[in-house]
């Protein structure tokens, strides 16, 4: 049984326990001399179905990632097993197609020995459903006896749900830190392999990246892993060229609704405006490399500069930053419309001009939200692959001219990752500790943005 059948299992027992415990908790109402419970009748029908419900779940989740593992190793102890391959991509192959056709997701096998394979898997994949589904009846019977002899009518049902749902949304809370944590655990252990192999001096301070993933893994270059020029990419598209774009327009564009807009001006351009950070990166891409770098390639060579490249730092630059002109201008327009209108009115009737309310009043109450609006934009910008894959190419170059092609840092883990080395190869490691980096600059970012917004905060209460 697929764990979808099991959740609904679970979701059908869970409703039948809470109308059995409703149907309870009003039989103890109408029995009472007061007519009054210590909770209301729903609470106890939801204490019944959260013991239900909760633990067949968890019992779902672990028997999702387990029975896969347990089919395959009952089929290996059957007979016909000793027809496989002792290890490798065959025998994987061989009992893939087994279990395609015994699940019913494929009607035939391409390999023959394959065949006598679909019985036993078949006949595990029965057994283990039944098991499951016996176990979360079980379970579920046992979660639901449990709580339904508890029932009184002076029981504390409401605290028990209430403690229950915090738990649930104290571990949804957690989700996001755990995840943080486990990237960067993960980062930092194959970050830890790859210094092991390459110095860190020459991978942070060398001026040359050129990683080979077909070289000698015992004994690399560490002249050929220095990432300076992904650095310098990174930082001069992301962070240079896009900001000079978004941070103007996007404010302009934040004051401009705010407060010189007319409302049926704003309630057309606002959404129109935001329609930008819908549009997949793919398509600024394929703008990019199609529309805007030949316009520049071709304006460069007007202008005499010969060696101006089709793919360049500037186009993939531009691109990039009108596509975050949303998170800035989004962020600052929040910002703005939340100072209280009596900090205008006050501004104007002391005299000062419409320009001067905006200079002096408007924009230092609201800079926090700018400020987290611009670190917000510049984040999301270092972050950026296609753009610059597909407008300025994968060339690790060091260089301060706009028109020449450069790389990034992500766009570099992308091609390490999915290049042919193997995962134990200082090449492939090598995205991990550009991505370690990357981490720890958004990590500081993050940091940065957060001191401004409690220092200029704290000066402005």
């Amino acid at each position: 049984m697929s764990p979808t059948l099991l959740l609904l299992l679970a979701l059908g027992l869970g409703l039948a326990g809470w109308l059995a415990a409703r149907a309870r908790a009003w039989t103890f109402r109408r029995a009472s001399t007061s007519g009054r419970l210590a909770s209301l009748p729903s609470y106890h029908a939801w204490y019944v179905a959260l013991w239900i419900v909760l633990p067949v779940l968890a019992f779902v989740a672990i028997w999702s990632a387990t029975a896969p593992g347990l089919v395959t190793q009952s089929v290996l102890a059957s007979p016909a097993a000793d027809q496989l391959p002792a290890f490798g991509f065959q025998r994987q192959t061989i009992l893939n197609e087994a279990r395609a056709v015994a699940t019913g997701a494929s009607q035939a096998v391409f390999n023959p020995l394959a065949r006598e394979f679909v019985e036993p898997y078949r006949e595990a994949i029965s057994r283990y459903n039944w098991i499951g589904i016996i176990v979360t009846l079980l379970i579920a019977f046992l979660g639901g006896a449990y709580s339904f002899l508890r029932l009184k009518p002076d029981f504390a049902a409401r605290n028990r749900v209430e403690k229950i749902v915090m738990a649930i949304l104290l571990g949804a809370s957690l989700v996001a830190i755990l995840t943080t944590i486990g990237i960067f655990a993960s980062l930092v252990f194959e970050t830890v392999r790859f210094f092991g192999m390459v110095s860190p001096i020459d991978f942070l301070f060398g001026t040359h990246w050129a990683p080979d993933p077909m070289a000698n893994a015992a004994n690399p270059d560490p002249t050929r892993y220095g990432a300076i020029p992904l650095f310098w990419g990174t930082l001069f598209i992301g962070a240079i060229i896009a900001m000079i774009v978004a941070i103007p327009l996007g404010l302009m564009s934040a004051i401009y609704l705010t407060q010189y807009a007319n409302p049926k001006v704003r309630a057309w351009v606002k959404p129109a405006l935001e329609i930008l950070a819908g549009v997949p990166t793919v398509v600024y891409g394929y703008f990019a490399a199609l529309t805007i770098a030949p316009a520049i390639r071709d304006f460069a060579v007007s202008l005499g500069i010969a060696n101006a490249s089709s793919e360049s730092a500037l186009a993939a630059g531009l691109i990039m930053g009108v596509m975050i002109i949303p998170f800035v201008s989004s962020m600052a327009d929040d910002s703005i419309a939340a100072v209280p209108q009596a900090m205008r009115d006050g501004s104007l009737a002391m005299g000062a001009t419409t320009n001067e309310t905006i200079r002096r009043v408007i924009i230092p109450a609201a800079l926090p939200g700018i400020v987290a609006g611009i670190m917000l934009a510049i984040s999301r910008a270092i972050g950026e692959t296609m753009i610059v894959v597909m407008a300025a190419s994968t060339a690790a170059n060091l260089s301060a001219n706009p028109l020449e092609s450069m790389t990034t840092v992500t766009v570099q883990i992308v091609a390490m990752l999915t290049g042919e080395g193997s995962f134990d190869h200082p090449a492939t490691l090598s995205a991990f500790a550009l991505g370690f980096v990357l981490f720890m600059v958004t990590l500081a970012l993050n940091f940065i943005a957060l001191r401004v917004v409690k220092r200029f905060r704290e000066a402005y209460e």
